[in-house]
């Protein structure tokens, strides 16, 4: 088991985090690599490897994501070392993205969830239906 601070600092490289650690950095990379946008985003830039995408580009790519998201999610993704930024001198500038060799580690694990969460979709929907329909819990037990 690691301790380590929230910024990570005191890890040693090598080591692995302890997800069940409070403190543990894993529980934040987990909540910025587990949303759909980063998926997405992930997914669309990987098709491309090893060229680049522009952000017009990748906003048109990914329906419904709005330009401030795609700037958030680029910008972890980024500073995590998942992807490269390039802007080119023009005006207005032209900004590409692409994966970098550890981003490109990243695309099977969330391909696999992706396909999961595809897969299993039917099954959630049934379970949540049935949830919906059946009569509330009065007082749930802390067991």
């Amino acid at each position: 088991m690691t301790t380590s601070s929230p910024g990570g600092r005191d890890r040693r490289s090598g080591e692995r985090g302890d997800l069940l650690n409070p403190l543990c950095p894993t529980r934040q990379l987990l909540d910025r690599i587990g949303t759909k946008w980063t998926s997405m985003t992930v997914k669309m830039l990987a098709e491309e490897a090893p060229d680049e995408l522009r952000f017009a580009e990748l906003r048109r790519r990914i329906p419904g994501i709005s330009q401030k998201m795609l700037s958030v999610t680029l910008q972890s993704l980024v500073r995590d070392g998942l992807a490269a930024r390039r802007v080119e001198p023009t005006v207005p500038p032209a900004v590409h993205y692409r994966l970098t060799e550890l981003g490109l580690s990243l695309e099977g694990p969330l391909s696999a969830l992706r396909v999961w969460a595809e897969t299993h979709m039917p099954q959630i929907d049934r379970s949540n239906q049935l949830a919906d329909e059946a009569p509330p819990h009065t007082g749930e037990s802390a067991g």
